[in-house]
């Protein structure tokens, strides 16, 4: 895609391979695994690990469908623009599709980006206490802003070590974690005995397993950024194929590697799993435990914070492009960086920071109970996308096709199947019906926003969506 003159132009090429493959793997490595990984074992004891097996599992899925309909077609807002051209027979269904995947996407990481200032601060007044939260959030906000309004470049360089770091840290802890459990370790003694003592290796049944691994689905959603930033590669293709390989091969490792070790070294019905990474060091013994992840941690927070303004930027942007959003938050500076974008994300990111003091229970509450579901709803639609793609791909030009999803269309419907059986176990799950009903009430919000869309609705820009010269959906 050839940037283009104007206000409106286009994005530049500013993202390396090197840059994508961290993305991918960071994208997936947050704070979720080393805080949130807690909660669910406490619930499932050490049968966590099958909940982020099965949940680890439906990721593979999504991942893999990514990685076909990015390398047959990739486009500006990446599955935003799968979810329409899926419906290119039936343009009003496409049209619907579109709005939402690509609107529900940038709600998501404009959350997280909320989420993740105030998680910043909290972790940055271990070592600060007397700097209130609030100056500490925005200084956070506004650091990584400036970062993604300089380049698509600063963007990647800082995200590739912010990854770099995270994925140091979880292979160092396997390394050091695997060591202890099978007595390597100095004054250690292999043993598992934590697997199965405390009531076994299923404590409390098969329903918390199952209620963790509908937790744990919020805490895999990221590694689709990968997907997204293809637009800003030299050669998309190779690059997301690439990219959404090594999460494939690896993300099981992270996560069920590293929680089984949690789970073998430190029992999961003590008052130290609320912070199991940090007691699972100590249970190491390594000195310092909870000043090294208490830093590992504000690095994933940063990542996260870093990966979420500039997520929802692009996916805004490519929402201009259809007529999906105002024409006006298309301006482009000379680097190739969608200001107002950026700019609208960190507002809205820090309204909800704001929101976070002033109205924890009401406003803040609604946004961060909501999100996860919107989560779920964005990778059905991706699903459903590639379930539509690969049929018309496979009848109208096989040789687009790269990278296959396995087994299509049985592992697709086995991923649908899947997630949407997540959602309505959400409904028989107390503390899991009120995310599911604020996520359906964003859904509704969202649809009647779609009803009102001529309001701002230009002539929508086709041309540059697609990336490559010979698009799969002629404009």
């Amino acid at each position: 895609m050839k940037p283009e003159s104007g206000n409106s132009g286009g994005l530049q090429h500013g993202l390396k391979q090197r840059h994508m493959t961290m993305i991918a793997l960071g994208g997936v490595i947050g704070a979720g695994l080393f805080v949130g990984s807690g909660v669910v074992i406490k619930s499932a004891g050490p049968a966590a690990v099958l909940s982020f097996l099965i949940t680890g599992g439906l990721v593979v899925l999504v991942m893999r469908m990514l990685g076909e309909m990015a390398v047959a077609t990739p486009a500006v807002g990446a599955f935003y623009e799968f979810a329409r051209t899926a419906w290119a027979d039936r343009p009003a269904v496409g049209d619907l599709a579109g709005f939402l995947t690509g609107w529900m996407y940038w709600y998501f990481w404009v959350i997280v980006v909320a989420l993740e200032a105030v998680a910043g601060a909290d972790l940055v007044r271990y070592w600060l206490p007397d700097v209130p939260a609030w100056i500490i959030s925005l200084v956070l906000l506004v650091t990584l802003t400036m970062t993604n309004l300089r380049s698509v470049k600063s963007f990647g360089e800082f995200e590739f070590w912010f990854a770099s770091i995270k994925v140091a840290a979880i292979v160092v802890f396997l390394f050091l974690g695997g060591l202890y459990v099978l007595g390597m370790w100095p004054d250690a003694t292999a043993s598992v005995a934590n697997l199965t003592e405390h009531g076994g290796f299923m404590p409390n049944g098969i329903v918390p397993v199952l209620t963790g691994a509908v937790a744990a689905t919020g805490f895999y959603f990221g590694a689709e950024i990968v997907t997204v930033a293809a637009a800003e590669t030299a050669e998309p293709e190779r690059a997301v194929a690439k990219a959404t390989n090594s999460v494939i091969t690896r993300v099981l490792f992270f996560y069920v590697g590293s929680v089984l070790l949690v789970v073998c070294l430190v029992p999961w019905n003590s008052a130290a799993m609320a912070t199991p990474y940090v007691s699972a060091l100590n249970a190491i013994g390594i000195p310092a435990a909870a000043q090294i992840m208490n830093a590992i941690v504000l690095t994933a927070v940063l990542s996260a914070l870093n990966s979420g303004l500039y997520a929802s930027s692009r996916m805004l942007f490519a929402l201009t492009r259809r007529g999906d959003a105002p024409k006006g938050l298309a301006t482009v500076s000379r680097n190739g960086v969608p200001v107002r974008a950026i700019l609208l994300g960190t507002l809205f990111g820090y309204g909800a920071v704001v929101m976070s003091y002033v109205s924890p229970d009401t406003v803040f509450a609604f946004l961060v109970n909501s999100y996860g579901t919107v989560a779920i709803f964005v990778y059905v639609s991706i699903a459903i996308s590639q379930l539509r793609l690969r049929a018309r791909l496979e009848k109208e030009d096989p040789s687009r096709l790269r990278v296959k999803m396995w087994c299509y269309p049985y592992l697709t419907w086995v991923a649908i199947v899947g997630m949407l059986a997540i959602v309505v176990a959400m409904a028989f799950i107390p503390e899991q019906r009120t995310p599911l009903l604020l996520g359906v009430v964003s859904l509704a919000i969202l649809l009647a926003l779609y009803g009102m869309k001529s309001l701002w609705r230009a002539k929508p820009d086709l041309a540059p969506v697609m990336i490559d010269s010979q698009a799969f959906e002629k404009s």
